[in-house]
């Protein structure tokens, strides 16, 4: 007996400890399958699917990295889940149309992107709860958000109305709009707080916008590929990737110079992205082909393509370069 007990012991001990030494799952939001696939980054393997709500389209950590929190856009509801194990949370319900979504940095506030319906939405988060404090009506179809590093203003793009607005956080009201070019999707702001960058999905470019004024300037038009779309830092404090989801490539901009500096094949659609802790691989979800892509950025190539579920769109893991 005493040697069975000792035996399982040792067992789950050891369990625990490949339990903690094994690397965080990535995540891929299957939007059409209203579920996530999970991979193993030591086999490339799909070892689970996670059922959401109905159009998860994109997700986001909470500022703790205890939870990411799945915005899923139909179910009007957020999915939480732990980032190292891929275990459900909480499901928070009565959250309307949650497209996009993003934390303050001072950790106060989560702002939802609703894109169907035309609004951005302001909850006060406590480390717990959320709790909604201000709809604020916007143009057409709210797309992505970008929030400053003093979290003093929300940056939010107007997919159908071909604008970008900016949102004062502290009285929670339009400070500005400026028109952009055509089908605005993602907005990434350059470490210095001084530009934004806008992706340009209905033309072939990321257009700059000079925000260091009372009114912000379209200063430049740096061309990447058509249907230029979603950000990701490479995590160097230069470099920025942006998906040509219809030319099918990964352009890697060089945010001070104001150019691209090099291109990687992503066929299938390249939507969202996520990069390795140590900046050489990037994760892509191939929207229309139904894999998640790993690039080699120092080969520049595909170096592996994970089947996973309908429309693949958010990408996320906790073993990641700085955002």
């Amino acid at each position: 007996m005493y040697k069975r007990i000792v035996g399982a012991w040792i067992a789950a001990v050891a369990t625990l400890g490949a339990h903690a030494n094994a690397e965080p799952p990535v995540f891929v939001l299957n939007s059409l399958q209203a579920d996530i696939s999970v991979i193993d980054p030591a086999t490339w393997a799909e070892t689970a699917r996670i059922p959401t709500g109905k159009e998860p389209h994109h997700l986001y950590l909470t500022p703790d990295e205890k939870s990411l929190i799945v915005a899923n856009a139909l179910g009007d509801s957020l999915t939480f889940v732990d980032p190292r194990t891929a275990q459900v949370q909480r499901t928070v319900r009565g959250i309307v149309d949650p497209y996009h979504l993003r934390f303050s940095p001072d950790m106060k506030w989560l702002v939802t992107a609703a894109n169907r319906l035309n609004h951005v939405d302001f909850y006060r988060w406590d480390g717990t709860d959320l709790t909604l404090v201000q709809r604020v009506p916007t143009s057409k179809t709210p797309s992505h958000l970008w929030i400053d590093s003093g979290s003093r203003t929300v940056y939010s793009t107007m997919q159908d109305s071909d604008e970008l607005v900016a949102i004062d956080i502290a009285t929670q009201k339009i400070r500005w709009r400026t028109k952009t070019g055509a089908m605005p999707a993602d907005v990434y702001g350059s470490p210095d707080g001084k530009q934004l960058f806008v992706g340009l999905t209905g033309s072939d470019s990321v257009e700059v916008f000079d925000i260091s004024g009372e009114v912000p300037r379209s200063v430049q038009r740096i061309k990447t590929g058509n249907g230029a779309h979603a950000f990701r830092a490479a995590g160097d404090g230069i470099h920025l990737y942006v998906s040509n989801r219809v030319a099918n490539t990964i352009s890697k901009i060089d945010m001070r110079a104001g150019r691209v500096v090099d291109s990687f094949p992503a066929p299938g659609g390249p939507d969202c992205m996520d990069v390795s802790a140590d900046g050489r691989f990037l994760y892509v979800s191939a929207r229309w082909a139904r894999k998640m892509l790993v690039i080699d950025t120092s080969e520049r190539k595909v170096v592996r393509a994970i089947p996973v579920g309908k429309s693949p769109h958010g990408v996320w893991t906790l073993r990641h370069a700085a955002r």
